[in-house]
């Protein structure tokens, strides 16, 4: 047994030794519905077996409700941060950040623990081969300061009366169309599409696109572009007084103030 001088040099060891042995797995995660151990393996960069092994499991199955060790850091949230500043202060994608704390919303308070997917205790990437790139978030897709600029002025004719959640959410529709091989490659080219003759979105039909796009918009347009995706995963949206029945067949993803968004 090691002997120490003083009761102070004892505790201070073992503060040491507390820390290094929890630093590995310092977080928590809650599965959702729809979870797998390899969607979360691939949010927190940990395999599959590893994050067995982790938790002690014998097999693969997992519920919702059920609490995984994950290894990741944790920021305690401070007045005045955001989750777009904190995911690009740490260099990862909104979207994982969203993810790894099952965080759709954007209302958080001083004092909230997040988790940091793929950043370690030191507050570095814990891929080294790929840490020269963590710092700086890259957009899901391409886009020029046209594009910015027309898809925010979109958010602002459709959304400027709807919550922050919402104008995020229309402009990840359009991100979402320019990857899906549904609909055309770029943000003009969706914003401006005609199919049999109707226009795809009423302001480019009404001129209302030719508004002044509102600095929340930016902010919502360019978060969408950054990764952020409120309507999940949706093609469409529209005001929840709407009567066309297509639109409500279709399965609905995200209802966010008055808007509806379905694939």
């Amino acid at each position: 047994m090691v002997k120490f001088k003083s009761l102070k040099t004892f505790l201070a060891a073992l503060a040491l030794s507390v820390t290094f042995t929890s630093s590995a797995f310092a977080a928590s995660y809650t599965v959702v519905s729809g979870d797998s151990l390899y969607k979360i393996g691939k949010t927190f960069n940990i395999s599959s077996d590893n994050l067995m092994k982790t938790n002690n499991m014998k097999g693969t199955a997992i519920c919702p409700g059920q609490v995984l060790n994950v290894p990741c850091a944790t920021y305690s949230v401070k007045s005045g941060d955001s989750l777009y500043l904190i995911a690009k202060r740490y260099g990862i994608s909104l979207y994982n950040l969203r993810v790894a704390n099952n965080k759709w919303t954007d209302d958080i308070y001083p004092g909230q623990v997040l988790n940091l997917p793929g950043i370690n205790n030191s507050g570095t990437s814990q891929n080294s081969s790929t840490s020269n790139n963590s710092n700086t978030a890259k957009p899901v897709i391409g886009y020029s300061v046209s594009d910015l600029d027309l898809l925010a002025r979109l958010v602002t004719a459709e959304a400027q009366d709807q919550p922050y959640g919402a104008q995020v959410a229309v402009a990840a529709v359009v991100v979402n169309r320019v990857e899906s091989s549904e609909f055309p490659n770029t943000i003009s080219a969706v914003i401006n599409q005609r199919i049999d003759g109707y226009y795809q979105f009423t302001p480019v039909l009404n001129g209302w696109i030719n508004k002044p796009a509102t600095e929340t918009a930016k902010k919502a347009a360019k978060e969408a572009l950054y990764g952020s995706d409120q309507s999940k995963g949706a093609l469409f949206y529209f005001d929840d007084t709407a009567t066309n029945q297509w639109l409500w067949s279709k399965p609905i993803t995200a209802r966010i103030g008055g808007m509806v968004f379905v694939k």
